[in-house]
């Protein structure tokens, strides 16, 4: 066990990741009320020696934070558009670069909604690559990736099957009153 997964375990958590180590794939994260879900994630993931990417506000990525944040793997997400889609800016890291693991949180904020972003599954289609389903189980304190996901190419579809498999971990938020599958 390396540092991140005993780090993990002193705080009582536990790991149980059983999908498949892909060197390309998009990890969508539900549900996600609490900044915590990032760091437990974090510290799952590099626990079996995994790296990934996530997305974050670019607001965080100030000075010196900024390069901690992407040394860990930070792609920052502006608040105002600025010509390229954010979108074809991760398709495209997907094919220049051989290994990413991209972490996304489909619901985009730890407030209760009931919208769902699509990005994460315009990514997937785009980079031709599978979804892995991941939730932050607060009530058992266990990080879960153990199911993968193969999108349809029908965004309807592929959020209405995602969303019923994260409707059964509607317990497991921190804040469940925040969390809508």
């Amino acid at each position: 066990m390396n540092l991140w997964g005993k780090l993990l375990h002193l705080v009582g958590w536990s790991v149980d990741i059983t999908a498949p180590r892909l060197d390309k794939c998009v990890i969508c994260v539900a549900p996600h009320t609490s900044n915590w879900d990032f760091i437990l994630g974090l510290f799952a993931y590099k626990s079996l020696g995994r790296e990934a990417n996530f997305l974050m506000k670019d607001f965080w990525f100030f000075f010196p934070l900024k390069y901690l944040l992407r040394a860990l793997g930070g792609i920052p997400v502006p608040r105002k558009k600025h010509g390229t889609s954010l979108t074809d800016s991760v398709i495209q890291l997907f094919k220049t670069n051989s290994y990413v693991n991209l972490a996304v949180t489909p619901e985009g904020t730890r407030s209760l909604t009931d919208q769902w972003k699509t990005g994460f599954l315009y990514i997937a289609y785009g980079a031709e690559v599978p979804i892995q389903l991941g939730v932050i189980d607060y009530k058992n304190k266990c990080i879960l990736i153990n199911k993968q996901y193969q999108p349809t190419g029908n965004v309807e579809t592929d959020m209405k099957n995602i969303r019923q498999f994260y409707s059964n971990y509607g317990y497991a938020a921190r804040y469940p009153e925040k969390f809508n599958p």
